[in-house]
């Protein structure tokens, strides 16, 4: 029988001591590299959706991960995005993986940005949604924090920052959420410490590392990039995926209309089409 998003087993792989968690299915024989996903603020494996997750399995593996501290992994969460970074490589490593696509939500992008500068030699393909670089644009929305801090979220929080302010936009939402909650055997949630230390990473994340030039360090990332977003993200506002775009060097920018953070989640067929030319395209 072959596994799907919601039956593929947890697994876990020590690391100095900490246990990560990850999921892992997919097309085995495609002799595609196998697609890592590092997920969103406070997010762990069952954050993502299955619609996205089955619809890219079909053509390679997938493998789902939480990071150090994160939902059913074990440790002190890290406070920092270049030490999850690391974490992830040394994680992939584990797993006696050469070579992945890498895809980054969020948090997760920003984890994969310096996964890519860190280990080059480890990302073949990247894909960046809804995130923004090092020294970015920071969310002027008073209600963002808000709704990404409650202790157990809601649809409705999610609908304020993932999704556009349509009705069909809404009801995209809706269905994201009916899809998100159809495994039986739910990740556990990320605990406050997790919160607060991601919080930490993102406060760190908005210094650049050169004020003159704060994103020359993207130049390089020489990987082919696809980067995703809506047309109006309230989380990590949009104009950070045109700065990234402008920096790496082999980048393509598809941001869609009447859509927010999660614009993967809001347009699931679109986005597996553009996906899977991407990651197929020799």
């Amino acid at each position: 029988m072959t596994d799907t998003h919601l039956t593929a087993p947890t697994r876990f792989v020590e690391l100095d001591g900490d246990r990560f968690a990850y999921r892992r299915w997919g097309n085995v024989a495609s002799g595609q590299p196998p697609l890592f996903f590092l997920q969103h603020f406070r997010g762990g494996m069952d954050n993502w959706d299955p619609a996205m997750t089955d619809g890219l399995a079909a053509g390679r593996e997938v493998i789902l991960y939480n990071g150090r501290g994160v939902a059913s992994s074990t440790g002190n969460p890290r406070n920092r995005i270049e030490d999850m970074a690391d974490d992830a490589a040394a994680f992939l490593r584990a797993l006696g993986l050469a070579t992945v696509d890498v895809v980054g939500f969020s948090l997760g992008g920003m984890q994969a940005q310096d996964l890519t500068l860190r280990h080059p030699d480890l990302v073949r393909k990247l894909m960046l949604l809804g995130t923004g670089p090092r020294g970015g644009t920071i969310s002027s929305d008073p209600g963002v924090l808000q709704h990404a801090t409650q202790a157990v979220p809601t649809v409705e929080n999610f609908l304020y920052l993932f999704f556009g302010r349509s009705q069909a936009a809404i009801e995209a939402g809706r269905a994201f959420w009916a899809r998100r909650h159809q495994r039986a055997d739910q990740d556990a949630p990320s605990s406050p410490e997790a919160m607060q230390a991601q919080i930490e990473s993102n406060v760190a994340w908005l210094s650049p590392l050169d004020t003159v030039a704060p994103f020359a360090h993207l130049k390089a990332i020489k990987q082919p990039t696809f980067i995703l977003n809506g047309n109006d993200d309230v989380m990590i506002p949009t104009i950070n995926s045109y700065a990234m775009a402008q920096a790496i060097p082999n980048a393509q920018l598809i941001l869609y209309p009447d859509a927010g953070h999660g614009a993967h989640f809001q347009y699931p067929e679109r986005f597996l089409a553009h996906a899977i030319e991407f990651l197929d395209r020799a």
